[in-house]
């Protein structure tokens, strides 16, 4: 992926994040690196080091809860929306899918009337 692209996801990361929280009842970290790897294939891909700064401002903001276990030896951090954040992070969502449509209308116009300047 190119630095441009990598700036573009790093900028869209709290969306995907909740996103991917929404259609799934709890992720980890890596799991959503990897899906989001995975659903592009492998033309985005999170860093850790982008992923983890995101999920605690998300977790201080109220939005995520975290529940920790242990699998195979080792603790593993799973990430949730918090019950009383669901309708916040689909407004989140719709507000972004609103802006995206915009953009849309700004970079393929489609019904604008092409008139020729004298």
């Amino acid at each position: 992926m190119n630095k441009n692209a990598q700036q573009l996801l790093k900028g869209s990361i709290n969306a995907v994040i909740l996103k991917l929280l929404s259609q799934t009842e709890r992720m980890y970290g890596y799991e959503i690196c990897q899906k989001v790897k995975e659903m592009t294939h492998g033309e985005l891909r999170i860093t850790e080091g982008a992923l983890y700064p995101a999920l605690h401002k998300l977790e201080g903001e109220g939005i995520l809860t975290t529940q920790t276990e242990v699998v195979d030896g080792r603790a593993r951090k799973y990430y949730s929306i918090a019950n009383d954040q669901q309708g916040n992070a689909v407004d989140r969502l719709a507000m972004i899918q609103n802006f995206l449509n915009q953009l849309q209308l700004i970079l393929e116009p489609k019904d604008l009337i092409s008139i020729p300047v004298k």
